[in-house]
């Protein structure tokens, strides 16, 4: 997916005003511009630079302006005062304790935030990411804690929940992100309530965490597969806190490979690492599955990051692991979709990276011919893969073949990455835009953004 760029390095934490600019396509002049037609003042956009990056508050009628080209009432400008009343989605709070409480705190506000939320951008960076999974290492586990405020629950009834969790998993992953992050969201939106409102016991509580912990990662997964970066980082952090809290060590390090996996989409190479090294770290006694799978992102960090023995080491350790797996072992649910498929697809993946497209090649054809007809979105991923191994093998036509044939797959279960991905492969081939052929696959391609 993407390398290190300075569009990318736009990620970082920033001023309410610059992500507000960065959404709007705005420049500091095109700012500037805006208040001065509204105000009859200068459209200086210094004071626009200074207003992100000295802390200076614009005055009341410069941000009346403001917010009438952003369409947001006077009123909340007043309540909510300058900068909190521009409409960026609100801050990613990281600071929330390491306890029930502060678990019930963060999915509050990631419920309250995340589905309005449309940046299709990182709002906390890598780094800030890397000392949150240091927090998560370090942490100890405490007393699971009611709210006590309404009826009590028991295990019936959190058993029928757990129970929707794998037609949820199916679903998202045969529909794609787009469709399925709302039906995610109501369920984590029931699930918290139920954690606030009813009283319970240690087991049940805990119980409630994970499935709490597993719906904010599938929905944070699914906000990732439509391009939602901000809402996959609310999610997945409020998910992390709720895994921590019920002691489940490999469920967090599943969430940290998560966004390991956000960091190395942004170019955030040397982050995507640590993450995925402190997930390894600190997954605990896990099986040798859920273990390959850990390894593998870690492999795919190190490939991005160039560093080739670093990345051979893991595979071949990774490839040990899964040798290891079988049905005899007491695998995580949420694993399930790690198969000898997906081994092979990653395996790709990481000599794709590392410049090896003839390995490369060979894993993707193992993998596309083990994966099942129904897994639409994997289909997709890996047959777009495959074809930029054959453009940087020389062999463009069958290139084009590959691309053509993941459209469908894609249309099936939309994907805002498979939709990129597929551009990006167009984007390589060494033929012109007149070419009979590319202007074929053009018109397909234009059909998953109409």
């Amino acid at each position: 997916m993407g390398r290190g760029t300075a569009s990318r390095r736009e990620v970082r934490l920033l001023h309410p005003l610059a992500v507000v600019r960065y959404e709007h396509h705005w420049t500091h002049q095109d700012v500037a511009d805006i208040v001065a037609r509204a105000t009859n003042g200068s459209a200086d956009r210094r004071k626009v630079w200074k207003w992100e990056h000295w802390g200076t508050e614009p005055d009341a009628e410069s941000q009346a302006a403001l917010a009438t080209e952003l369409d947001v009432p006077l009123g909340e400008v007043s309540r909510l005062g300058w900068p909190g009343w521009l409409p960026d989605g609100g801050p990613i709070h990281a600071d929330f304790p390491w306890s029930t409480a502060g678990v019930l705190k963060a999915l509050d506000d990631t419920l309250e935030r995340a589905m309005p939320d449309r940046r299709g951008f990182m709002k906390l960076g890598g780094q800030a990411l890397v000392l949150l999974a240091g927090q998560w290492l370090a942490e100890g586990v405490g007393p699971v804690a009611a709210a006590l405020a309404g009826g009590r629950i028991d295990l019936p009834l959190v058993e029928e929940l757990e129970a929707g969790l794998p037609r949820l998993r199916r679903m998202e992953a045969a529909l794609g992100g787009p469709r399925a992050r709302h039906l995610l969201h109501a369920e984590l939106e029931m699930v918290t309530g139920i954690l606030k409102e009813a009283s319970y016991s240690d087991r049940v509580g805990q119980r409630m965490l994970l499935l709490s912990a597993e719906l904010a990662r599938l929905a944070g997964w699914s906000s990732f597969d439509a391009g939602l970066h901000t809402s996959a980082q609310r999610y997945w952090t409020s998910g992390l806190r709720a895994a921590h809290a019920a002691g489940d060590r490999a469920l967090g390090a599943n969430i940290i490979k998560s966004l390991s996996l956000q960091c190395y989409d942004h170019g955030l190479f040397a982050d995507s690492l640590a993450l995925a090294a402190a997930a390894v770290d600190g997954a605990g006694e896990v099986t040798p599955r859920t273990l390959a799978m850990l390894l593998l992102r870690q492999a795919r960090a190190a490939a991005a990051c160039h560093n080739r023995a670093e990345c051979d080491r893991l595979l071949a350790t990774a490839e040990t692991q899964m040798a290891r797996a079988d049905t005899g072992h007491d695998d995580p649910a949420w694993t399930g979709y790690f198969d000898p498929a997906e081994f092979h697809a990653q395996t790709a993946t990481c000599h794709a990276d590392l410049g090896r497209p003839q390995l490369a090649q060979h894993h993707y054809a193992t993998a596309l011919a083990l994966m099942p007809a129904a897994k639409h979105r994997d289909l997709a991923t890996y047959t777009v893969q495959n074809a930029r191994t054959h453009t940087a093998l020389g062999d463009a036509d069958h290139a084009i073949h590959l691309l053509e044939a993941a459209i469908p797959m894609i249309t099936a279960a939309p994907s805002q990455r498979n939709a990129a991905r597929a551009a990006a492969a167009r984007a390589e081939l060494p033929l012109p835009t007149r070419h009979p052929k590319v202007q074929r696959l053009d018109q397909l391609l234009a059909t998953l953004s109409a």
